[in-house]
């Protein structure tokens, strides 16, 4: 059998580098005028290179659209690949060293207002003593993390949750562990003595939902055991739960290291769940995409982050 090989897939000396970089850039702007002044080229050169770039990729790239210039599917296909391609060059030619003092990155971090509020307060105590130069973004707007890792727009994710793509492209360290607890006013009836499964059920509920859609997961655990709990509140932040349950009867159940915190902070108890009530463990992660698994940089934020939880649990 013979297998007819493109000859311009092992001419790699043919490839410009340049090429790449104004490649990015383009992708970036989606036009010449835009690319141009980024690169501090003329746009004749990087009308150029575009068309360099269309006879290497035998693809247009950029096509016109409602509102100017649009990727093609061939470039939206190219442009993950080659922001690491891109930050794998720059990490081979860029000296292996890091100074915390001297730096001045900002290190943008994915997470929900729960992760931040446990795991990063000491981070940035930390930031300000060791490396006052460097700068701390929280990205807090729920969505896919991974793929906001995998674009190359932030550098770390803190997360309960696992990639549902290109798993071998992230690293990850688990950093917490936790549990469920049920979470009430101090006044509620259901604050003194055991909170059985039948005082449990005959409570009225509220309930956190991040994403907005679906039942709670704990709904799903009642409802293949054959029970059903009354809802009458759905919030979008772990943080409201004080001001919906502090003066009412509402019970929620909340990740036991919020719960403990809020309870200091507010008149409320928390009391286990009923034992009948499945307690799947809580895990959350520290994850980075392979691209920034040897930057120096990237190690020492990692290390710091896990150092300020390791001394948090001491």
């Amino acid at each position: 059998m013979f297998v007819i090989i493109d000859m311009r897939e092992l001419n790699m000396r043919s490839i410009d580098l340049n090429l790449l970089v104004v490649l990015d850039a383009l992708l970036e702007e989606r036009q010449v005028t835009g690319a141009a002044k980024r690169l501090e080229m003329s746009q004749p050169a990087v009308s150029r290179a575009l068309q360099r770039l269309r006879d290497l990729f035998d693809d247009p790239l950029l096509v016109r659209g409602e509102d100017g210039y649009d990727l093609s599917a061939r470039a939206r296909y190219l442009q993950p690949t080659l922001k690491t391609v891109l930050s794998g060059v720059n990490q081979m030619v860029a000296p292996m060293s890091f100074d915390p003092a001297r730096a001045t990155e900002t290190v943008r971090i994915g997470c929900l207002d729960l992760e931040a509020a446990l795991y990063l307060p000491g981070v940035m105590e930390q930031l300000r003593e060791r490396a006052p130069g460097m700068g701390l973004e929280i990205q807090s707007k729920p969505g896919d993390y991974f793929v906001s890792l995998a674009n190359g727009e932030m550098h770390l994710a803190l997360s309960g949750q696992e990639p549902a793509f290109a798993t071998d492209q992230f690293h990850r360290v688990q950093i917490d562990s936790t549990y469920s607890l049920c979470v009430m006013g101090a006044d509620n009836p259901l604050a003194q003595g055991e909170l059985t499964l039948e005082r449990y059920l005959q409570a009225t509920h509220g309930f956190v939902s991040i994403s907005g859609k679906g039942p709670a997961i704990l709904d799903i655990h009642l409802r293949q055991l054959g029970y059903q709990r009354r809802v009458a509140a759905r919030l979008a932040s772990f943080f409201n739960v004080p001001d919906f349950c502090e003066h009412t009867d509402l019970l929620f159940a909340l990740p036991a290291r919020l719960a403990e915190r809020l309870c200091q902070r507010h008149r409320l108890v928390a009391h286990p769940l009923p034992k009948e009530i499945p307690q799947p463990v809580i895990n959350f992660y520290l994850y980075w995409h392979a691209r920034h698994h040897q930057d120096p940089m990237h190690r020492w934020i990692r290390n710091l982050i896990i150092e300020a939880q390791q001394q948090r649990e001491h």
